[in-house]
């Protein structure tokens, strides 16, 4: 059945129920990926009544078809590479490092923007649930689970209300449980699947961060 959620808000609630035996859990903290992530994993923490983060996480694109990934990065240092696109580059070409500085040094002005004063994410002994509001690919949460496992994750689940077929997969195969609503067999985009799938703005995930409160952060800073 062809299942199409209202917006990431709706989404949300309703991988809330699915995850609900999480429903309290300590040491268990739900992770937005920026920027669509973040309204979906905020339902989650709220109905959990577990704290809310953000995980930064950055697409490598190939820099003629930057929608197509060449890997990804995120906060912790974790760096995805999708071997079949970065063949396709020149010979003795920088443009994958070069792509890869310039997204590391986005990845760090959205980090201070989203994050401010909070310490660092302190994972170590901890589960993390992974949200975001759909997957194509799977790169991005690629990166972030190993990002997660770099941080001293003991546990790392992803959430998500929609995802291709391949993508839930590739992930299922790294991260400790996958939790997916619907993982349709025709799959061309993310927003598809929703009614309502407008850009979520860097206001609203510092909104959505600030009601939730002081998030996963604690002493001890992890680089």
């Amino acid at each position: 059945m062809r299942r199409v959620f209202e917006n990431r808000a709706e989404a949300g609630r309703a991988l809330a129920a699915a995850l609900a035996a999480w429903r309290g859990a300590p040491d268990t903290v739900v992770l937005g990926l920026p920027r669509g992530g973040v309204p979906v994993a905020h339902e989650i923490a709220s109905a959990l009544g577990l704290p809310l983060d953000v995980l930064l996480v950055r697409k490598l694109g190939l820099p003629w078809q930057p929608e197509l990934a060449m890997g990804a990065i995120a906060s912790g240092g974790a760096v995805v590479v999708n071997d079949e696109v970065v063949r396709h580059l020149p010979a003795g070409s920088h443009e994958f490092e070069a792509v890869r500085a310039r997204e590391q040094r986005e990845l760090e002005r959205r980090e201070r923007e989203f994050r401010g004063n909070r310490p660092p994410l302190d994972m170590h002994g901890r589960t993390g649930i992974l949200v975001d509001d759909g997957l194509a690919t799977g790169a991005t949460m690629e990166a972030a689970v190993l990002s997660l496992r770099s941080l001293g994750a003991k546990r790392v689940v992803v959430a998500v209300p929609v995802a291709s077929v391949e993508a839930r997969d590739r992930v299922a195969a790294i991260a400790d449980e996958i939790v997916c609503l619907a993982a349709p067999e025709w799959f061309s985009a993310v927003g598809q699947w929703y009614r309502d799938f407008d850009q979520t703005e860097d206001a609203e995930v510092r909104e959505l961060l600030a009601r939730a409160g002081p998030g996963a952060g604690g002493v001890q800073a992890h680089d």
